[in-house]
């Protein structure tokens, strides 16, 4: 039975992720729940089934819980996961599909998280599709590639190489079967059971990280029954399989909490997108977007790891302007000898 089961997280492990991390608990939900959203939709462009993507969002949320969300780029961390579950998988990317596809939704072209024409003003018109937007230089690619392999490596590092994760689909399709009782349509239920277990995803109280399968399965089958008014025997039919009533209870309330909160979040992601420098409103959030959040707000943070936080604290260093940076004062150095 250990292939049905998922390593869950320590309440230890949930308490240090919100007290000590470097940043404030509405940003790290703001991220986890854009990054999160970029996994799922490279899943789409990249032809990938559910079933996988859903495996990378998962593995996602665990290296997220060891390491600081700042350590790396999200949308690097994410490519990552995605390459990493597809390739142990029967549908593998290369490393330049992922570049194509991150490449785009990064771009001014993408759609991404962008305002709905309803709700948006002349101001402010949908982006226009210009290829050249996300034309792949060489030297991009080589550069994507590199940073994609080396999040691959800290994913590993950090979950310990077990990238084991059980998903409640087959489990919920299985039980939808021998529930005869619910009356109602099985195409109609199913789609509503697998929509709420995919919301659970971006869930900021982490669901797939601290219930089993099971749990969720039945979860989401109780909230699609109550949606579809299916009628449901007034026994405990969920302890026959394996669910106590207080987790349930949890799971229902935090799987319908979703919805409102994911409004939420994408409003603070349009408003921290529009209040950076080139002004757009939507799109991918990124570290530099974060950044500026931070340094609005007071606060800085140091390379992404904890214990920087606070007025006058050590700015983020750029890795690689850094490096530019020596390389200019050392070449500086050559020629002043030389001369």
């Amino acid at each position: 039975m250990s292939h049905m089961i998922n390593p869950l997280a320590t309440p230890e492990q949930l308490y240090q992720r919100r007290s000590f991390s470097a940043l404030p608990t509405e940003l790290q939900d703001a991220i986890f729940f854009s990054t999160q959203c970029l996994t799922q939709a490279a899943g789409l462009l990249l032809q990938l089934p559910q079933s996988v993507t859903t495996q990378a969002n998962v593995l996602l949320a665990r290296y997220w819980l060891i390491e600081p969300m700042i350590s790396h780029e999200f949308s690097d961390i994410s490519a990552a996961s995605v390459y990493l579950t597809a390739k142990l998988s029967p549908y593998p990317r290369s490393p330049r599909d992922l570049a194509l596809v991150y490449n785009y939704f990064l771009s001014p072209s993408s759609t991404f998280f962008q305002p709905s024409v309803s709700a948006s003003d002349d101001s402010s018109p949908p982006p226009t599709n210009i290829p050249n937007d996300y034309y792949l230089p060489e030297h991009v690619y080589n550069s994507f590639h590199t940073r994609l392999l080396h999040c691959e490596s800290r994913i590993l590092y950090a979950l310990s190489f077990d990238t084991h994760v059980s998903l409640p689909h087959p489990l919920a399709i299985t039980y939808l079967q021998a529930l005869d009782f619910l009356n109602t349509s099985k195409s109609t239920i199913s789609k509503r059971t697998l929509a709420y277990i995919n919301t659970a995803l971006l869930s900021p109280q982490m669901l797939y990280l601290t219930s089993q399968p099971n749990a969720l399965a039945v979860a989401a089958i109780y909230n699609a029954a109550k949606d579809v008014g299916a009628k449901m025997p007034e026994c405990e039919w969920w302890e026959v399989f394996d669910v106590d009533r207080e987790e349930l209870g949890f799971l229902v309330v935090g799987m319908r909490s979703v919805e409102g909160w994911g409004r939420k979040m994408r409003e603070d992601v349009e408003r921290m997108k529009a209040e950076t420098e080139s002004g757009k409103r939507g799109g991918m959030i990124t570290r530099r977007d974060i950044e500026g959040e931070l340094r609005r707000r007071g606060l800085s943070v140091g390379n992404g790891y904890g214990g920087n936080t606070g007025v006058g604290s050590e700015e983020v260093v750029d890795m690689e302007a850094e490096m530019a940076r020596r390389m200019d004062e050392k070449m500086a150095d050559i020629e002043g000898s030389a001369s």
